[in-house]
């Protein structure tokens, strides 16, 4: 008896042993990875607002895939800061191991952003930035966007800041970080120069509104206006279709400068419809997963990563037209 006694507590003690061993597999906590190396991101998106937006998702899901060790929970907001708000608040509450935020505005992430902190959960930023508390975050991803305002601002002065010249200028997502930064890098560079803004409106960073805007601009200078400043290559060609309409060529009866030189872009420089492009490089994605991994790891990471940007102008644009990735 005693014999059999014994078989039947080692038994119940192994058993013991087994769930226990189960239980801590199991278990999880916010800002950890679990009882696997699969690591849990939750990303919030501006939106799909243009090209260069969609190169950029693409980017990001590329690298977060699940090959590369991730589960990638995306969220686009559609431009509304209080659904990228909900968004990221979602993604607390599930308990993820990091976030990675392209913020549609850089004001009134405050609160937000010390609920993820607070919760042990590291938010990384991915192209434009916040007007936040640096500590609140663990690391940013981007572009020089004053650098490609100031880019933008010296072809346009090179070329026509010694003669009479008035401009329009359509502008991206008011209070965005990219919309901020880039006008005031091209009004540093135009600043002193025979220059006259006519208008300059919000066109939402969208083909559509860029279209919408222009057409006003229209309406109101029509062949007064000499040069076209658009934050990114969508407005332009939003713009360029307006231009057409309007019985003018773009290009020669109003010079064209853009920032983003996506596909569609660079094939309108190419064709001497755009002047000037400045790039603004969407692919953030492998970069961003190796500050994540770095992070989650518990590594130390700069606190600030600039990806570089180039310029081109026609004859650029068709020597590299058929290789450009996006």
């Amino acid at each position: 008896m005693s014999q059999v006694k014994s078989v039947v507590t080692a038994i119940a003690m192994l058993g013991v042993v087994a769930l226990s061993a189960t239980a801590c597999a199991s278990s999880s906590s916010p800002g950890g990875s679990g009882g696997d190396d699969v690591i849990t991101v939750g990303f919030a998106q501006t939106g799909s607002e243009s090209g260069w937006r969609s190169a950029n998702t693409e980017s990001i899901k590329e690298a977060f895939s699940a090959e590369n060790g991730f589960d990638l929970i995306f969220n686009a907001a559609d431009n509304k800061p209080e659904a990228q708000i909900a968004a990221v608040r979602s993604f607390i509450n599930q308990g993820v191991d990091a976030i990675v935020l392209a913020p549609i505005v850089s004001d009134g992430w405050d609160d937000v952003l010390k609920e993820a902190k607070d919760a042990g959960i590291p938010v990384i930023l991915e192209d434009r930035t916040v007007s936040a508390s640096e500590d609140l975050y663990a690391s940013w991803i981007g572009l020089d966007f004053e650098q490609e305002g100031k880019t933008a601002g010296e072809w346009v002065a090179e070329n026509f800041g010694s003669k009479p010249t008035n401009m329009v200028i359509l502008e991206g997502t008011t209070g965005s970080s990219a919309a901020t930064d880039r006008q005031t890098g091209f009004d540093a560079a135009v600043a002193g120069t025979d220059i006259t803004v006519l208008d300059s409106q919000t066109g939402n960073f969208t083909r559509a509104e860029g279209k919408t805007v222009m057409e006003g601009f229209l309406q109101k200078f029509g062949s007064e206006i000499n040069v076209l400043f658009a934050h990114n290559d969508d407005m332009g060609l939003g713009a360029l279709d307006a231009i057409k309409a309007a019985g003018m060529k773009p290009g020669t009866d109003i010079q064209i400068v853009t920032i983003d030189a996506v596909k569609d872009g660079m094939t309108a420089l190419a064709n001497g419809e755009f002047n000037f492009i400045v790039e603004c490089n969407p692919l953030l994605g492998e970069k961003t997963a190796e500050v994540v991994k770095s992070v989650v790891a518990g590594e130390s990471v700069d606190k600030t990563y600039i990806v570089e940007d180039q310029s081109f102008t026609q004859e650029q644009a068709k020597e590299v037209l058929d290789s450009r990735p996006y």
